[in-house]
Order: structure tokens, then C-alpha cells, then sequence
């Protein structure tokens, strides 16, 4: 054998060594960090009356976009509703088909609010 192959041996071996204890390595590190995240929370108190005036402005973009998708949600029924009046009309059954999708996504888009309300939420 050639110092070459020699050389070059060794330097898979090296390899193969040093990708082996890698996934112990990484492991280990992984854990460090979570053990490090977790020893640097901080504990944030709210007074009760406090807590309302954070979480109010949240409270008025959430009925925002309920409100938003409600009436688009009633738009898209009544828009779907004609289409499928005028498909029923002509007996145009893939029309048809699409327009009931479309009413079925109206209808839910219409409802969310009062599913989520009923929900908690």
C-alpha cells in the first residue's frame, strides 16, 4: 500500500468516525438548548382590569373579520343563488353543480360567526 491509500484510508475513516457521534452530538445539543429556553422564562402578571384593555383591541379585529367574512359569505350566497336559478332555467347541470358549491361556501361563510360564538370563541 502506497502512503496515498494510506492517507486516503484513514481519511474515510475519519469520517465515518466523526459522522457516527454526530446524531449524539446534535442530540445533546438540542436538549442544551431546550434546557436553556426553558430556564429563561419570565413570569408576567396582569391585573384583572388589565388584561381586558391588552386583549380589546384582539377583541375588535376578530369581530372586525367575522363581520368582513359574514357579509362576503352572504354575498357570494345571493350571487350563487341567481346562478343557480338561471343554470336551472337553461337545465345546464354543470352549472348547476358549481352553483350549489357555491351556495353550500356562502352559506358557511355566512354562519361562521354564530359557529364560532357558539363555540367560546
Amino acid at each position: 500500500m502506497s502512503n496515498k491509500e494510506k492517507l486516503t484510508k484513514v481519511t474515510k475513516e475519519k469520517r465515518m468516525g466523526f459522522f457516527k457521534n454526530a446524531k449524539q452530538k446534535i442530540v445533546t445539543i438540542a436538549a442544551a438548548g431546550v434546557v436553556a429556553c426553558n430556564a429563561m422564562t419570565i413570569p408576567v402578571y396582569a391585573a384583572a382590569t388589565g388584561a381586558n384593555a391588552i386583549t380589546q383591541p384582539l377583541n375588535s379585529l376578530k369581530t372586525l373579520m367575522l363581520a368582513v367574512i359574514g357579509a362576503v359569505g352572504v354575498i357570494i350566497l345571493a350571487k350563487n343563488v341567481m346562478e343557480f336559478a338561471q343554470a336551472y332555467q337553461q337545465q345546464d347541470s354543470s352549472t348547476m353543480n358549481s352553483a350549489l358549491k357555491g351556495i353550500v361556501a356562502g352559506i358557511m361563510m355566512a354562519g361562521i360567526s354564530t359557529v364560532l360564538t357558539f363555540l367560546g370563541f
